[in-house]
């Protein structure tokens, strides 16, 4: 009987000294520093960053001229002054208007022409400048025909600047993700809270200054056409913005 009583003691001691070393590696295991190697993070890109803009890339006038019959939709708003156009030829003396973010212009022709040197401050004159001729089907009763200048020509060579001040497809559909309140405020050429600044870009146009280069998280002061607007980004979106004559 004391020889069994032993070996049962024996044999207690030695599953009480296993379960206590299971129950320490398990320990260690859990509460061990996590040296694995980790799959780095993935990036997110913004929706805005994975819209395809369309470049044409024109080097002719010809290339411009076969733009003819299509619209095209402002991208460079606030920046861009278009002129009468008659007689075939567009009068410089007195600008029309400045080409607004997101208006459309249905292109009916383009031109050269001797430009003045008031007419020269964005587009270069060169020898002449190109100009693109259209109308403006979203301004009810606008018939007539306008022109824009849109590159130049100098010594034979061409020098196109279309691909950056026009979208080549409708912008509401390239940015529907931005939701109809947003887009509302864009054509109404409007700021409201939270939208971000290519947004505000598009609704009162490029012409702007700003506190810092950190974008997305700074105030920017849009010239909007003489009716400065100080808007306050952060993370990119808008939180604040007024009225700023001090531009």
């Amino acid at each position: 009987m004391q020889n069994g009583a032993k070996a049962a003691i024996g044999a207690t001691v030695v599953l009480l000294l296993a379960v206590g070393i299971r129950v320490g590696l398990i320990y260690r295991e859990r509460n061990a520093p996590d040296n694995s190697v980790k799959a780095p993070a993935r990036e997110v890109i913004p929706e805005d960053d994975l819209v395809f803009l369309k470049k044409k890339r024109p080097d002719s006038l010809k290339d411009i001229k076969d733009l003819a019959g299509t619209t095209v939709w402002v991208s460079a708003g606030g920046q861009v002054e278009y002129y009468p156009f008659v007689g075939h030829s567009a009068q410089y003396g007195k600008a029309a208007g400045t080409l607004l973010g997101a208006e459309p212009l249905v292109v009916k022709d383009a031109i050269e022409q001797v430009a003045p040197k008031a007419a020269t401050f964005r587009i270069p004159g060169g020898d002449k400048q190109v100009l693109m001729v259209f109308t403006r089907p979203d301004v009810a009763g606008d018939t007539k025909e306008y022109a824009v200048p849109a590159g130049y020509r100098q010594g034979g060579e061409y020098t196109f600047y279309t691909d950056e001040i026009f979208f080549y497809d409708d912008p509401h559909d390239l940015y529907k993700h931005w939701g109809p309140e947003i887009w509302k405020a864009v054509d109404a050429h409007q700021v409201i809270l939270g939208m971000n600044e290519r947004q505000v870009e598009l609704a009162l146009g490029q012409v702007s200054k700003s506190t810092s280069n950190t974008y997305g998280d700074r105030m920017v002061v849009f010239a909007n056409l003489g009716k400065p607007m100080a808007v306050t980004f952060v993370k990119n979106k808008v939180t604040a913005f007024r009225a700023d004559q001090g531009y």
